[in-house]
């Protein structure tokens, strides 16, 4: 028989009993789904993250005070907030250094915020003019408040767009009024654009200088972060060597900040969604090994049926090698079908979670393939030792089996 009858005839084996081909080939398709539906939710998450991340602004270090061991590229403060001062703000915008385009100041607290009847319980970030264009949070109504504002710790503010709907009929009412932050009065002078980072409403804060909330709020002279934006993203390691030796000549002491890179965020998260994604479809494909086993027992099954069948192809002429190749196209045969039904069956799995649930789906042409190939290699890896077992038979012996 050539390769076109030996395809042709492990065909009709196959439509001969088509319940017991679809159950055989189960295994292969619910593991092959979940290949693919795993990893293009993996993918599709990730890539959402990364954007929410990018939206926050680009090329980015943060400096924190404190030090702990955590997550690599995402340390975490844990000695308290009274390590960074406002002097190092000035001295590190005095500086120059090249490679960085922007610095911003940050201290954060939840103040109660009021106009009239209405009040309602706020973040108020205390920063520096550049916030804006750092975090990619542009003005929609009025204006940032500006350096005069910021080294005169005056009493103005800008409202998130949540916080201006809350208080206010509607955001553009809400400019030029006075609000009460905490226990200070300030006048409105810009409305944030609508945002959100699918974790959190950007809308529900308050701006105002970060001398106001020192001197007014506060009455402290420390500062929770500063934020430093580079020219470009190859800067970011340069600038961060800097910063590294810049604030340890002034704190005198590595473990009393910690530097926290754009770049080693990003990569942190490739890495840890990358891992659970790997880890998640190792066990999903432990169905395509079980699948591979319900072939196998399917197979040894056939050749004890077919064993007549058998002896009379081989007593008119047919080789061990003919036997052996029917069987194990056969077999491959039922692998492909099962793994391009789970492909069709995870590419639409996946995308009806993504429909009702908040995860995005990117469909992986890669992890298709991938999932396709193995589903196959399965199927000739299990259908072997049946077929070898099938080409080994008696002639004689076969034909005399009942």
């Amino acid at each position: 028989m050539n390769l076109s009858e030996t395809l042709q005839s492990a065909i009709a084996s196959i439509l001969s009993n088509k319940l017991r081909s679809f159950l055989t080939m189960l295994g292969i398709i619910i593991g092959v789904a979940a290949v693919v539906a795993m990893t293009s939710l993996g993918e599709g998450t990730t890539e959402e993250i990364v954007g929410q991340i990018g939206s926050l602004g680009s090329n980015q270090i943060t400096v924190i005070p404190g030090r702990s061991r955590g997550i690599p590229g995402m340390p975490v403060a844990s000695r308290g907030g009274n390590m960074l001062e406002w002097e190092h703000y000035l001295q590190l915008q005095d500086f120059g250094f090249p490679g960085i385009k922007n610095i911003i100041a940050e201290n954060t607290t939840s103040l109660t915020v009021t106009h009239g009847r209405e009040s309602m319980r706020g973040r108020v970030v205390g920063t520096t003019p550049q916030y804006p264009e750092v975090r990619n949070f542009k003005v929609d109504m009025g204006r940032f408040f500006n350096q005069k504002e910021l080294d005169n710790a005056e009493r103005v503010a800008v409202l998130g767009r949540t916080v201006a709907q809350d208080l206010f009929s509607s955001p553009e009412e809400a400019l030029g009024k006075k609000i009460r932050v905490g226990r200070i009065t300030a006048t409105v002078v810009g409305v944030m654009e609508e945002k959100s980072t699918g974790i959190q409403d950007l809308g529900e804060q308050v701006f105002i200088p970060i001398t106001t909330m020192q001197k007014r709020l506060t009455g402290s002279k420390y500062i929770q972060s500063m934020t430093i934006q580079t020219e470009t993203e190859e800067d970011l390691d340069f600038v961060a060597q800097f910063l590294e030796t810049f604030f340890t000549n002034r704190l005198k002491d590595p473990e009393k900040f910690s530097i926290i890179n754009q770049q080693d965020i990003l990569d942190t998260i490739n890495q840890v969604t990358g891992t659970m994604t790997l880890f998640l479809t190792a066990i999903t494909g432990i169905s395509l090994l079980v699948g591979g086993i319900g072939i196998m027992n399917i197979m040894l099954v056939s050749v004890t049926e077919r064993t007549r069948e058998i002896g009379l192809r081989k007593a008119i002429g047919a080789r061990p090698f003919d036997i052996l190749a029917q069987f194990v196209i056969e077999s491959a045969l039922l692998s492909a079908i099962g793994g391009l039904i789970g492909i069709v069956m995870g590419i639409v799995g996946s995308q009806v979670i993504s429909k009702f649930t908040s995860y995005p789906a990117i469909i992986s042409v890669e992890a298709i393939i991938i999932a396709f190939s193995i589903s196959v290699g399965i199927g000739l890896f299990f259908g072997i030792y049946p077929a070898r077992r099938a080409s080994q038979l008696d002639p004689i012996t076969a034909l005399r089996y009942e």
